[in-house]
């Protein structure tokens, strides 16, 4: 399907799933407002229920209702966990900021099903909550991923029962701040996971804005998280302290 796609055409993905990421903040932001104290609705049923979720959908699912996402038993977890404790759902849905990096397949190539998952396993990511795939915290897991990968292509997730017939032109890292470690500490995590994938599959890792991931973007990343840090210790700090 995307067989012989230039890398124009793997920009245009690129740049739609970031404008869906951006929309997802902003419905966030709006809807949080609205919703203050108010009881979470339940998740819709029905024909008015779409029956897959856009990318942007992953995040607002998250923040809106319980994990409820049926998935195949990989034995990750156990059935009888309350909703919202299986793996990769987040303990809180506050955020701030969403930092996010690109695994793209080199020109007239696709990344295949069967080699995303072996890849996801060599690099330390579990498929779980919303049917993506996480980074956890090693002995607690109830802290919510690290950050996690989704698929490029809508509706975002990996369906382990057609996995083999997968074929996507890339997948999406991202981490949503602030979360269960420091911004600069969860950037650490992702990144070499990141370039050990994009090895293993051996396509090219990209930035947020569909370059290609050099040592002065990862410093200036880095800098900004830094920097993100030192502004959530200022918030935690008491007055008169």
């Amino acid at each position: 399907m995307f067989e012989g796609l230039s890398d124009t055409a793997l920009l245009r993905i690129g740049i739609a799933v970031a404008a869906a990421v951006l929309f997802a903040i902003i419905l966030l932001t709006s809807r949080r407002k609205k919703d203050q104290g108010k009881r979470t609705p339940a998740p819709r049923t029905g024909s008015d229920r779409r029956q897959e979720p856009t990318l942007s959908e992953i995040l607002e699912a998250e923040a809106h209702e319980p994990a409820s996402v049926e998935q195949p038993d990989l034995g990750l977890g156990d059935p009888k966990d309350p909703p919202g404790m299986q793996v990769g759902s987040r303990p809180s849905h506050e955020f701030d900021k969403i930092v996010t990096l690109y695994i793209a397949a080199r020109a007239g190539h696709t990344l295949n099903g069967p080699d995303l998952v072996v890849a996801a396993e060599k690099a330390g990511l579990i498929y779980g909550h919303m049917n993506i795939f996480h980074r956890m915290m090693d002995k607690h897991p109830e802290h919510g991923p690290i950050f996690s990968v989704a698929n490029l292509v809508q509706p975002g997730h990996f369906d382990l029962r057609t996995i083999k017939d997968l074929k996507t032109p890339g997948i999406s890292f991202f981490m949503t701040l602030p979360g269960p470690l420091a911004a600069l500490d969860a950037w650490d995590t992702m990144l070499p996971t990141a370039q050990r994938m994009a090895e293993l599959l051996d396509a090219v890792l990209l930035d947020e804005e569909r370059n290609a991931l050099g040592r002065q973007r990862i410093a200036n990343i880095r800098d900004e998280l830094r920097a993100y840090d030192r502004a959530r210790e200022k918030l935690t700090i008491k007055p008169g302290r």
